[in-house]
């Protein structure tokens, strides 16, 4: 006999096992006789009638066409009424044409061996029929058919530790299965815990006449069977089972629609208060930045190093211990978005908008304010240190040439203004024009000085030195004194010339003595200025030459002190003249003041000079030693740090990409890598630490390294910020794929397709990248389609698709997400079908603080049968996906 195949998108037994069931054991033949009966009975009675024989009512179609109307609700076509053979054989393919229209292919099997009374196969076409209306939409836990039935089998009686339902034939022969499944239901129909495991035949009586009694489920096999079967018919007993499902099923539509509501109303509130965190957190941080902007932009100088220095400590203990805290609330601020973002798209709730100015792009350009305020202040602060350093330098030194030039002027005026000539002698008038001519080469030779005095003051006024006016006064003042000194010089050379006539002889040997002590004595008033000038370095090259100058000085002492002795013999030979000849001139020369005395205590102070400059010189040399060893150690760090930043920047950027494991995995990975991150801190501290350290020793260039303080430190900041952003993106991910139900497989295979057409490798598709990636995964559209799908992925119009884009669009068309017109129609069902929802039925049917929440938002219900109490679930469903601030 042929045989007969189901083939459907559900379970169904291949063709070959169905057959040798029936040929093995005619003992399930039996049991699918009166089960099948009992089921197709149980719906032809609700049109009032029955069948005795199932193969012989069958034959003529009329009841096998009014069976399924009856199961399908819907209306065939009209019976044939004859009783000749063509007529049966009409109507059963009116049926068989029916149960094909629903989806289901049946092959090797006709109306004739129904209309000859084939048993196999009329139970075959029933069995067909019952998997179809029966047992096919039955779906848990998006299983289905077969499946689905055995697993609501198991939860429901998995409370039952004496029941272990692993399929549908011998786990039933004791008969607790059945009354597991009654009593989980209807507890008051058995007294479960009177029921003993080696009592099959009680139990099962027990189940079926309670079922046929009280749940409307005909009896559809016999105890004696089951209990006397090796193995049970599997379909006989699917059959009756599934009737248990249906019976049932409405209590399970009510416990489904109540859980639906608690999960909206659990994700409604756990948004809300990430949206208060979030405003919260955005207004703090704006108010930081809002403070801390107008200090940046301060560049009021102070007038000394010491405040100045303080604004340098300042702005370190704002690096070092404000702005970290703040760049970390930032990047969580832009992470907590992103969540709730993403927790609002998965649930189908509108996108979140936060308040006027605190949107992200808001944060983000406060923030780019804030280091543009920040950008060029340390700068500032050390070119104000060093202009100040500067400043004390020349003042300094503007005070000492003045303080040296107004000694050297003192009395000057006063001696040019000397009427001494008029009564001298000839020789005293030779005399007191050769002193003049002495002192005219003197006053040429301070020219020079004067100079650097005005030069001085100039460079002062140029570098706004906050006491120029005082330096502005004095230097007019020594200027004026200059000049003046100048033109009395002229105006007691012509009176001397005038009567230089008159006079005649004059001791050469003083005036040689005047001659050659003046410039020596200059040049030794200029070597105790150059030793006591104070000197400002930079590095060990400025001063070794300045220690190369000094020593270079040092090697001509030897030739002065031969000047010295030798101005010191004129003096001798002078006092051998004026003691030989009685020259009224003794003891006094009258062409110069200075004196050998003189001479001879300067020439001992250059003396004292000159080791205390080798000393000074020693200890800059050593100070500037230790600045280069800063230098050193600074590089040596911050070149080893700067190249670590980048790779770890890299292998982020790589574990971002790659699809090794799951995403549990790469999370994980990552967050190996924040901690490593995090663990490499101290030594972004210690070079901080070194770093203090050349700024207080006023080191300004370091040619050991390229990578400053200020590289290291927003390198820092960017990996901190970009492994969290990472580690957020594969959290989002994972929430992504579990509110979606994506498998790891499908996210790996996601992973491949984006990686592949993500050809920059940004992290991102443009345009075209993308179009040709959905014609790979088979999407066939034209312009109008492909710009509905940019607008989803790309919504706002940059022309990329960022991957949580794409895997949203990859799984949006198959998620198992709830709507509105969910929520209202589970409202719908615990309230009975009414339009409206009482308090108490909110009270009854969801726990307390979900049935509050509800209470408190939704609208009284104002129909014309409204009840005191009455509510409106309607409008609220529709709030709960219309509305971001319920």
């Amino acid at each position: 006999m042929d045989s007969m195949i189901l083939q459907t998108n559900d379970y169904m037994q291949p063709e070959e096992d169905w057959d040798r069931d029936l040929l093995l054991d005619p003992a399930w033949e039996k049991q699918q006789r009166k089960t099948f009966t009992a089921w197709c009975n149980s719906h032809l009675r609700k049109a009032g009638t029955q069948i005795e024989n199932i193969e012989e009512d069958f034959r003529d179609g009329l009841k096998l066409m009014l069976l399924l109307e009856v199961i399908s609700g819907e209306r065939l076509a009209k019976p044939e009424r004859g009783k000749m053979r063509v007529h049966k054989i009409s109507n059963v393919n009116k049926a068989l044409d029916f149960i094909a229209s629903k989806g289901v292919k049946l092959v090797s099997i006709g109306a004739e061996e129904i209309v000859d009374g084939n048993v196999k196969m009329t139970l075959g076409m029933i069995w067909t029929i019952i998997l179809r209306f029966a047992i096919q939409d039955i779906s848990v836990e998006e299983t289905s058919a077969k499946e689905g039935l055995l697993l609501w089998c198991q939860r429901k009686t998995a409370p039952y530790k004496n029941v272990n339902i692993q399929n549908f034939h011998i786990s039933w022969k004791d008969g607790l299965g059945f009354c597991a499944l009654i009593h989980r239901h209807r507890p008051e129909l058995i007294d479960y815990g009177k029921l003993r495991k080696d009592d099959p035949l009680t139990n099962l009586n027990t189940a079926f006449d309670v079922a046929e009694k009280y749940l409307d489920i005909p009896k559809m096999l016999d105890a004696e069977d089951i209990v006397g079967t090796a193995r049970p018919d599997e379909k006989a007993i699917m059959t009756y089972v599934s009737s248990f499902y249906h019976a049932f099923s409405g209590a399970q539509k009510a416990e489904t629609a109540a859980n639906r509501i608690c999960k909206v109303l659990a994700v409604n509130q756990e948004n809300e208060q990430l949206m208060e965190d979030y405003e919260k957190l955005a207004s703090d941080l704006l108010e930081w930045i809002r403070r801390t902007i107008p200090w940046l932009e301060n560049r009021a100088p102070e007038n000394t190093m010491q405040a100045m220095q303080q604004k340098l400590e300042d702005f370190r203990d704002y690096r070092r211990l404000h702005k970290p805290p703040k760049v970390q609330e930032k990047c969580q601020l832009e992470i907590n978005f992103n969540t709730l973002q993403t927790k609002l798209r998965l649930s189908n709730r509108p996108a979140f908008m936060p308040s006027e100015g605190k949107m992200v792009s808001d944060i983000n350009n406060a923030w780019g304010g804030l280091e543009q305020a920040e950008k060029g202040y340390e700068e500032w602060l050390l070119n104000e240190i060093r202009r100040l350093e500067r400043l004390d330098h020349l003042a300094e030194k503007f005070r000492q040439k003045a303080s040296i030039h107004e000694s050297w002027t003192d009395g000057k005026e006063a001696m040019l203004q000397q009427k001494d000539y008029e009564t001298a002698t000839l020789s005293e008038i030779k005399a007191l024009l050769k002193k003049h001519e002495a002192f005219e080469s003197d006053l040429a030779a301070h020219q020079d000085r004067v100079e650097q005095i005005a030069a001085i003051a100039q460079e002062l006024n140029e570098l706004d030195y906050y006491d120029s006016p005082s330096v502005n006064a004095r230097c007019q003042k020594i200027c004026d004194q200059w000049d003046n000194l100048g033109a009395l010089t002229q105006k007691r050379r012509e009176a001397l010339e005038r009567t230089e006539k008159l006079l005649e002889t004059i001791d050469q040997l003083y005036l040689e003595y005047a001659k050659r002590a003046a410039p020596f004595n200059n040049w030794m008033e200029g070597a105790m200025e150059d030793l006591q000038d104070t000197f400002i370095v930079h590095t060990i090259e400025e001063i070794q030459g300045l220690t190369t100058a000094h020593e270079q000085f040092k090697a001509t002492l030897p030739d002065a002190d031969k000047e010295r002795q030798a101005i010191l013999g004129i003096h001798n030979e002078v006092s051998k003249i004026v003691q030989t000849y009685h020259v009224n001139m003794a003891g006094t020369n009258p062409y110069t003041t200075i004196t050998p005395l003189e001479i001879n205590g300067k020439w001992e102070h250059v003396r004292q000079l000159v080791p205390r400059r080798d000393q000074a010189l020693m200890e800059e040399h050593a100070r500037q030693q230790q600045n280069e060893r800063l230098r050193k150690q600074f590089g040596a760090q911050a070149n080893v740090i700067g190249p670590w930043i980048q790779t770890k920047m890299e292998e982020i950027g790589r574990i971002s990409i790659e699809m090794h494991g799951t995403l549990e995995d790469q999370l994980n990975h990552l967050r190996q890598y924040e901690k490593s991150i995090v663990n490499y801190k101290p030594k972004i501290d210690q070079l901080e630490g070194d770093h203090q350290l050349i700024q207080e020793a006023l080191i300004f260039d370091n040619k050991h390294t390229n990578y400053t303080m200020e590289h290291i430190r927003v390198g820092w900041e960017q990996l901190l910020t970009t492994i969290a952003r990472t580690i957020n993106e594969v959290e989002n991910q994972i929430l992504t794929r579990d509110a979606k139900g994506i498998s790891q497989e499908q996210m790996n295979e996601f992973r491949a397709s984006f990686n592949h057409f993500d050809r920059k490798k940004t992290g991102m598709m443009d345009c075209e990248d993308f179009r040709a990636c959905l014609i790979s995964m088979g999407y066939n559209m034209g312009e109008a389609e492909f710009a509905r799908i940019m607008s989803i992925v790309d919504p706002n119009r940059l022309g990329v698709v960022t991957f949580q884009a794409f895997i949203d669009f990859m799984s949006r068309e198959t998620a198992d997400t709830d709507t509105a017109d969910q929520v209202m129609a589970s409202f719908k069902i615990l309230a009975g079908d009414k339009n409206y929802i009482t308090v108490d039925e909110l009270r009854r049917e969801l726990p307390p603080d979900q049935a509050e929440y509800c209470i408190a938002r939704m609208a009284p219900y104002t129909g014309r049968d409204a009840v005191p109490g009455a509510l409106d679930y309607m409008s609220f469903s529709t709030a709960l996906y219309g509305e971001s601030d319920l």
